[in-house]
Formats: structure tokens, C-alpha cells, sequence
């Protein structure tokens, strides 16, 4: 396929030089249905970036967006605070009976801000109120969101200078396999926490992604999951889990925490949980966390119900069966073989990843950017990670048939040898 870049120049006069995406993909793109996405010129792109973990049940899924319809067109409400309606009524049920009664989890659901950093915030204010102190333990590669306790907590240093402030009150730790397995797990944290010299405030809360997405698709062993949680427990510390990208079935269960066997005392959820691409986050926290005065947290767009309707009907069409799960792990396997071939193939590629989170990180890191402008130009869209970019992102929607993940996985092996 060839493209012709567009004449941006509305873009160009009018947006910020802070835009991103579409410098990599210089494309006016017009509509979009499933995994695919067109662009204004008709050409065609498969979708492998789910707009960024967003869009895990596709473009403009039809359940979803019949639902979403109806409700508009029947004048619901759109905005609605935290008041109490009736899409939120409906939303609340699904998800206590589809997701947290039959994993029995006891959270408490809050609405922060609809976005995945404003979550994070939530949580952090809440687990600093609960055990009256302010230190944050956070993980290597770790990304929170852009706010600043998020940044705080974020481990990328391109994206820590843009606070143009000190970020005060977190304290990186090692991820897993951090050292590549030469240090025992939770070495240096334990003993500075004991060490009454070490000069590390005792924390309220420790914060984890299971599988680091921004940081380059590192994935946490679900011993070292474990071992953390016991190690919270043992410490009086909260241990937060956030699941904004690899919740909502990213990794293959709802939770992405759950193959671990662990109850986080505080969760994040955003990015999928609407189901449709729309803005909408939860603070999921235990009972007894729940300290909070009325308004102590709020925000003005928390209750958007467009949202809790195009969630329930995800959580009650894709959620109440057990089926997504399976169907997730199954399409992991494809992409897995799929991956390992091309490393077999391509000296200085190695990949890792679960469910339908995959990454290839290339020895030479510029590469990953070279394969990503090629898979483009072929039209597949993938995106970089990696705190130098040297990793190429792989999240394509959940809902994908086989013969289009193949395809794209054909496409990406082409651009991985066509940049070797």
C-alpha cells in the first residue's frame, strides 16, 4: 500500500507541537469498525493499538453502540455529576454481579475523574489519608499517568521533566527481574524498610502494574506478585494495583492481578471499562478504606453516563460467561507463535507478554520506531514503548477474528525483516 502523507496544515497551524500519534501516523482518519480504521483517502489500517488499551471490544462495536443509541435517543441523561441515575444504577449492578461478586471481591466502587490518571490520583489521596503518612513506593519503568502524583510515581524520565516541579513523595523500587535474576526479590526494599538509617519515610502504599506497558510489556511473575502482597501485609503498607491498561481483559481474566491469587487493597480501572472508547475510570477500594468525607474527591465530568451504559452492556454481553477469558488466552497463543518465529528468524529480537499484551524489544533500539513507520506504511498500526522506544507494542482489540490477527501478525514479520 502506498500512502501520501495529507496536507495537515489546519494540524499543524492550529495544534499544540505537543501532539504524538499522529506524527507517526500521518493519516486524516475518517471512521472506523472493529479492528480496522480508514483514513480519508480509503485506505485501510488493522488496528493493532486498541487505542491504547481503550478500545478492547473494537471500533464502534455494534452491541455497544445500539446501546449507546437507544439511550440517547430516548434524551438520558448525559451528564450527571455523582447524582444517582438510572444508567448508573444499571452499570453498578453489572459490575458487582458479572465481575466483582463472582471473583468475591468486597471493593467499594468510586467515579474520580473520568480518566485513568485521575484514578490514580484518587488512590493515592486515599491510601495517604488512611495511614496518615505520605511516602509512595512506585517500580522502575513504572507509568501512573501525566498529573503530578502520578508523574510522581512514574518511572520515565522524558516524562518526569515535563512537570517543570520537584516530584516529591515516591520512591522507586525494583521491578521484577529488574537485575535479571542475580538479587533476591525484594531484597533492598525489605532491608531499607527495616533499617532505621536508610532514610526511607515508612510508606503508606506501594503502587504495581502487573505488566508494565508503557515501561516495554514487562511482566510480573505471579510469585513476585505474591511475595509483594505479603510483603504489604507484613509492613503495613496498602498494596494498589493499577490495572488501567491490562485490566478489563487485557491480560486474559478481568483482573489482571487475579492469575496471581492476590487481593490488592486498592485498584485502578480506566482505559476499557467503558467498553466504547468513552472517558470513564473507577477507584476500586476494600470497605474498611472507604474514609472518605462527601466531596473530599470529586470532579465535574465523574458522571458520565453515556459511559455506564456502553460498560454494562460490555460487562453483561462480553463478561457474564466466561467465554472472553478463554477466547483471549486462545488468541494469546496465536500471537505468541507468531512472535516467537519472528525471533527465531531476527537475531537481537526477543519478545514477551500475556494474553493480548505482547511486546518485541530489538537490540538495537531504533529499530522498533523503523518497524513501526514500516508496519504503517503496509497498513498496521503498532506503537513503540520502552523508556527508549525499543520496544514495539502489540494491542490489538480482544474481540479480534483469528484471520485478522494473522494477518496483521504477517504484516508485522514483513516489517520486522523488511528493517533488518
Amino acid at each position: 500500500m502506498t500512502i501520501t502523507p495529507p496536507a495537515l496544515s489546519v494540524f499543524e497551524a492550529l495544534e499544540s507541537e505537543v501532539r504524538s500519534y499522529c506524527r507517526g501516523w500521518p493519516a486524516v482518519f475518517d471512521r472506523a469498525q472493529g479492528s480496522h480504521m480508514y483514513d480519508e483517502d480509503g485506505h485501510t489500517y488493522l488496528d493493532f493499538f486498541a487505542g491504547a488499551g481503550s478500545l478492547n471490544y473494537g471500533h464502534n462495536n455494534p452491541v455497544l453502540k445500539r446501546a449507546l443509541i437507544d439511550y440517547i435517543e430516548r434524551d438520558g441523561v448525559t451528564h450527571g455529576l455523582d447524582m444517582s441515575t438510572t444508567a448508573k444504577r444499571a452499570f453498578l449492578e453489572s459490575f458487582q454481579n458479572n465481575i466483582l461478586r463472582p471473583r468475591d471481591l468486597p471493593y467499594k466502587v468510586m467515579f474520580p475523574g473520568p480518566t485513568g490518571t485521575n484514578a490514580v490520583e484518587a488512590a493515592l489521596k486515599l491510601a495517604r489519608k488512611v495511614k496518615g503518612r505520605e511516602s509512595i513506593v512506585s517500580f522502575t519503568n513504572a507509568f501512573h499517568g501525566m498529573s503530578l502524583g502520578s508523574l510522581a510515581v512514574t518511572g520515565n524520565a522524558f516524562k518526569r521533566a515535563g512537570a517543570g516541579i520537584p516530584l516529591v513523595h515516591g520512591t522507586p523500587m525494583p521491578f521484577d527481574n529488574y537485575f535479571d535474576g542475580t538479587v533476591p526479590d525484594f531484597l533492598w526494599f525489605e532491608r531499607l524498610l527495616e533499617d532505621q538509617g536508610s532514610g526511607l519515610n515508612q510508606p503508606a502504599a506501594v503502587i504495581v502494574e502487573t505488566v508494565q506497558g508503557e515501561g516495554g510489556i514487562n511482566v510480573a511473575r505471579p510469585e513476585w506478585l505474591r511475595a509483594l502482597a505479603e510483603l504489604c501485609e507484613r509492613q503495613d503498607m496498602l498494596l494498589i494495583v493499577d490495572d488501567i491498561q491490562m485490566g478489563c481483559g487485557r491480560t486474559g481474566a478481568f483482573f489482571s492481578f487475579e492469575e496471581a491469587g492476590i487481593t490488592p487493597d486498592i485498584v485502578t480501572v480506566s482505559k476499557s471499562i467503558s467498553g466504547y472508547g468513552m472517558p470513564m475510570s473507577l477507584t476500586l477500594f476494600k470497605p474498611e478504606l472507604d474514609i472518605w468525607e462527601p466531596g473530599e474527591h470529586n470532579g465535574t465530568f465523574r458522571g458520565n453516563n453515556p459511559a455506564f451504559v456502553t460498560a454494562a452492556a460490555t460487562l453483561d454481553t462480553y463478561w457474564a460467561d466466561g467465554q472472553m477469558e478463554k477466547q483471549t488466552l486462545a488468541r494469546g497463543e496465536q500471537v505468541e507463535q507468531a512472535l516467537r518465529a519472528i525471533c527465531e528468524e531476527q537475531p537481537g529480537v526477543h519478545f514477551r507478554g500475556r494474553g493480548l499484551v505482547w511486546g518485541m524489544e530489538f537490540e538495537d533500539k531504533p529499530r522498533a520506531s523503523a518497524v513501526c513507520k514500516r508496519a504503517f506504511e503496509l497498513g498496521l498500526l503498532v506503537e513503540t514503548s520502552g523508556p527508549e522506544g525499543e520496544v514495539v507494542k502489540l494491542l490489538p482489540a480482544l474481540t479480534i477474528s483469528p484471520e485478522d490477527l494473522d494477518e496483521g501478525l504477517r504484516t508485522l514479520a514483513r516489517a520486522v525483516r523488511e528493517t533488518a
